[in-house]
């Protein structure tokens, strides 16, 4: 499998994580692009190094962590499925996961969870 960078076309590159992350540790393989420093992690027993989403550079890395920080703790608390907040979170953004959200999506993902916080 090859994945094309969203940002500028270029083939991103399958590396182990270690090769990335400066501390040397592998968290298992990736697919990184080097001119965008655009990257996205694979599922950890997929021999076809299935990515976990889209690759996301550092403005879309963020604003995931953002969007996570006011999802989880929706499905963490035990008061609701983690399978039936994406499916709400879809019906009402049309995103079905954070990490296949590209900046457009996520965006609305954190527009709609600050105002169901209100």
């Amino acid at each position: 499998m090859f994945m094309i960078c969203p940002y500028c076309n270029e083939e991103a590159l399958l590396i182990d994580s270690k090769d990335y992350y400066s501390n040397g540790v592998s968290y298992g393989m990736m697919y990184f692009c080097r001119p965008c420093n655009a990257y996205v992690g694979c599922h950890k027993n997929s021999k076809e190094h299935k990515p976990l989403g889209i690759l996301a550079n550092r403005e879309l890395r963020e604003l995931r962590k953002e969007a996570h920080k006011l999802f989880d703790p929706l499905w963490q608390s035990k008061k609701m499925a983690r399978k039936k907040a994406y499916k709400i979170l879809y019906e009402n953004t049309g995103v079905k996961h954070i990490s296949w959200a590209d900046l457009e999506g996520i965006k609305k993902v954190i527009n709609y969870l600050k105002t169901e916080r209100e």
